[in-house]
């Protein structure tokens, strides 16, 4: 099963170990699933991470945690562009990254932002939602 995570679970499971989302997190890289990221994707991730950390993580914390992404994750180029489809491109940028990988999931909690991902076979669903596919659901 493959997923493309929307960078407001990794920012929710960074500032939370109780959630769903820092579930999610934990079981990166260890054979439940595979994340999918491309370059654009990680760019905003790290971005965003740096600009919205927990005050606990430092700058070079989040490029540890990136690369570790990096080092587990199927990386995947992007050669055609499907936009406009949503209603925000750093949406799209996932969506698109979704099907060029053939994830099944956009893992996000804004399932709003992804109506009209569905008529590419790829279904948004929460981190919950996901944690329940898979049976990790504790």
């Amino acid at each position: 099963m493959r997923i493309v995570l929307d960078t407001n679970v990794i920012i929710a499971g960074l500032k939370s170990k109780r959630g769903a989302s820092f579930k999610v997190l934990s079981l990166i890289g260890i054979g439940k699933f595979d994340l999918v990221l491309s370059v654009p994707l990680l760019f905003e991730y790290e971005a965003v991470l740096k600009r919205l950390k927990p005050p606990q993580l430092s700058d070079s914390d989040v490029d540890d945690i990136l690369d570790y992404f990096c080092s587990v994750a199927t990386q995947c180029k992007i050669f055609y562009l499907w936009r406009p489809v949503l209603k925000d491109p750093a949406d799209d940028m996932v969506l698109e990254l979704a099907v060029e990988s053939g994830s099944d999931f956009i893992v996000t909690f804004n399932l709003s932002d992804f109506v009209g991902s569905n008529r590419f076979g790829i279904s948004a669903i929460t981190p919950m939602t996901f944690l329940a596919k898979i049976g990790e659901l504790a």
